[in-house]
């Protein structure tokens, strides 16, 4: 079964690789932030800032449906990028947010987004009993890769980010994080979320 999962993983970055999801121009490349194995890693993409408008993108759902994410429509959102569920600091991360989810209320959603085949998600999210949050894929457009900046060069997959999206649309706190092998800091994550949540539109 571990065999099975890492195939499917390093098919997703073939993938990638083979549709062009690492061409970039000079001006998006992104290098001196973050680091796997003690790697400095490029990021490839626009990448977001606070207060801007959080931009849409479309990913692949468990199900195999496109994915619309639209910002704004009085929703606040938090946006979880990681590697591969599949790893133990990723799925760590996710069951966190799986965790928590319920206890943000209703105005607050949590997706989180990888690289992984939505086949795979499916598997990993019914194994780890994850109800109260979405898994997407991003293998097929790399809207969010772009998007938001956060395409690894060296490997084809996420950088681990997470961003807090307000209910007008406008981003509200992003936490890129500078160790890949490390979990994000959750405090000032679901902070920011519910501060946006308390927020009047």
């Amino acid at each position: 079964m571990a065999v099975k999962r890492i195939s499917i993983l390093l098919l997703a970055a073939v993938l990638v690789m083979a549709a062009g999801g690492c061409a970039a121009s000079p001006a998006t490349q992104r290098t001196g932030l973050v680091t796997l194995n003690g790697q400095a890693i490029t990021l490839l993409g626009k990448p977001v800032y606070v207060g801007e408008a959080a931009p849409p993108f479309k990913a692949v759902a468990n199900n195999m449906t496109v994915y619309h994410f639209r910002p704004g429509h009085g929703k606040v959102w938090i946006i979880s990028s990681v590697p591969s569920l599949d790893t133990p600091v990723c799925s760590l991360e996710t069951r966190h947010f799986n965790q928590v989810a319920s206890t943000l209320g209703k105005d607050v959603g949590v997706i989180t987004i990888s690289m992984d085949l939505p086949f795979a998600q499916t598997q990993w999210c019914a194994a780890k009993g994850i109800k109260h949050i979405m898994t997407v894929s991003d293998y097929r457009f790399h809207s969010f890769a772009r998007a938001y900046g956060v395409l690894m060069k060296q490997n084809g997959l996420l950088a681990r980010q997470v961003v807090v999206v307000g209910k007008t649309g406008k981003i509200s706190y992003i936490q890129l994080v500078a160790n890949i092998a490390h979990q994000p800091n959750y405090g000032p994550v679901l902070a920011a979320a519910r501060r946006a949540a308390a927020a009047n539109p």
